[in-house]
């Protein structure tokens, strides 16, 4: 029986998460585990489109699900694993390739967009990651996965593969999994540039708060924060033109669960010289706890193997029935 709803969505494990990862995707995933039936995972499988040390890669993973939960996500609710440990989103990828065309993947705008010029130099990992992206949501029969607007494509290729698969097949076996729109994510930019994504390869640690800064950190990034000599206008109207007041705004807003036009009915008139520290306490107070219970975690790091451990075997019981079915559609078993 298929679920009337199931989540499913996942990251790269890439460490060293920030403010812009917590509130542009983390938290919509903490408010829906209580909504739904969530799957989130660690894509590890995917990391394998560019070389990264089999060393550093673990600790990606574990930092990544350290983050997870301390930022909210709890693994007796939502399901929380990392694709290695399950071989069935590979051997779906694989199964899904013979479906898949090659002009629906060179068509991909991020394909195209991270392979540049160079195309013959790419990875078939990097390549054909679409593929496994579709095999991640229909493995567990998702009924919705929540896009940004750079993942949209990839879930329409997941859709056209099911369709295709359940034509020529003649099994409706995948679910074609709906887009999740949801809340508008806030859009978090760097904390010395308004118009650049708040990252962690900007080389300038004071471009972004990283979740594992301390209190005193945080509050001298946010003061040194670039600003403009004008003060807060009465509306967002006023704000075109002034991305980096725009950014702490909009930073002000998403913490407080406001709107843009609600912070500036507060403010309006203020210069950055009152606005900061209030900005500066906000934040203090809210990755205060996340950093808490990261250094829980490094102390005890056997904890997260358990968790992630837990969560695959639930992941690998869910997963298991659609893959039998696929390879009895292909006349594999």
């Amino acid at each position: 029986m298929r679920p009337t709803m199931r989540i499913v969505s996942g990251i790269q494990p890439t460490g060293n998460l920030h403010l812009g990862n917590y509130l542009g995707a983390i938290r919509r995933w903490v408010r829906m585990q209580h909504e739904a039936e969530c799957l989130i995972f660690l894509a590890d499988l995917h990391s394998l489109s560019d070389y990264i040390p089999a060393d550093e890669r673990r600790r990606n993973v574990h930092e990544m699900a350290a983050s997870l939960i301390a930022c909210g996500i709890d693994p007796d609710v939502a399901v929380l694993y990392n694709q290695a440990r399950i071989p069935a989103h590979a051997e779906l990828c694989w199964l899904l390739n013979g479906t898949a065309r090659m002009g629906w993947l060179n068509r991909m705008t991020q394909w195209k967009d991270k392979a540049g010029k160079n195309r013959e130099g790419a990875s078939v990992a990097l390549f054909d990651y679409p593929v496994l992206q579709a095999a991640d949501v229909l493995l567990y029969q998702a009924t919705h996965v929540p896009v940004g607007e750079d993942q949209k494509q990839h879930l329409e290729l997941a859709r056209d593969i099911a369709q295709k698969f359940n034509t020529d097949t003649g099994v409706e076996l995948f679910t074609l999994p709906e887009p999740l729109i949801g809340e508008t994510a806030a859009r978090i930019m760097s904390l010395r540039d308004g118009s650049a994504k708040m990252s962690k390869s900007d080389p300038s640690d004071q471009s972004r708060i990283n979740l594992a800064d301390e209190s005193d950190a945080i509050a001298q990034k946010i003061r040194k924060a670039k600003t403009d000599p004008e003060p807060l206008p009465d509306s967002t109207d006023g704000l075109e033109g002034r991305p980096e007041a725009l950014n702490l705004v909009t930073i002000f807003a998403a913490l407080t669960d406001r709107t843009n036009q609600s912070v500036l009915d507060e403010y309006a008139g203020q210069g950055f010289g009152q606005f900061k520290p209030a900005l500066a306490d906000l934040v203090v107070e809210t990755v205060a706890p996340i950093r808490a219970r990261l250094k829980d975690f490094d102390t005890h790091p056997e904890a997260l193997e358990a968790i992630l451990e837990k969560g695959s075997a639930k992941a690998a019981a869910l997963a298991a029935p659609t893959l039998q079915a696929t390879y009895q559609a292909l006349g594999l078993r």
